[in-house]
């Protein structure tokens, strides 16, 4: 039996990434807390355009790449922005803009932005944060599992 030592199209692999926007700012890394991020290729929890681009990584290798904001986070849709009366919120859960507030669903909880106050209709935005941008990823594998 041989052992991969790069990426295959079925590969459980372990790996640290970090992700940053097009001004070069880190938007979130794994490596902060030392907790690399565990990928099963083909199982579509990442976009195709991501699994070809890390393809063929051999552990201890590191790749920069770039995706558009369809292969990253999608696009940002409209019918994931919603209006809620001011009065729906309290001191404890102010209506700020920024704040992220994660409202409970009958599918779990889903995290939502506050984008504006106006008057008493706050505008909440249920996408992703890094929706509708590109988005540079930095991977390091760690380990093939």
């Amino acid at each position: 039996m041989t052992i991969d030592t790069s990426i295959q199209a079925n590969s459980n692999i372990l790996v640290h990434v970090t992700m940053k926007l097009s001004d070069g700012s880190a938007a979130d890394s794994t490596k902060v807390n030392n907790k690399p991020a565990k990928i099963i290729m083909g199982d579509n929890s990442i976009s195709p355009a991501f699994e070809a681009k890390i393809l063929g990584m051999s552990v201890g290798e590191t790749k920069e790449f770039t995706l558009a904001a369809v292969d990253a986070f999608g696009e940002s849709n409209p019918d994931n922005i919603h209006y809620m009366d001011v009065d729906k919120f309290s001191a404890e859960v102010p209506a700020k803009v920024g704040n992220i507030i994660t409202f409970s669903q009958p599918g779990g909880e889903l995290p939502g932005m506050i984008k504006e106050v106006n008057g008493s209709s706050v505008t909440i935005d249920f996408n992703h944060p890094l929706a509708g941008q590109p988005v540079t990823f930095v991977i390091d594998l760690v380990e093939i599992l």
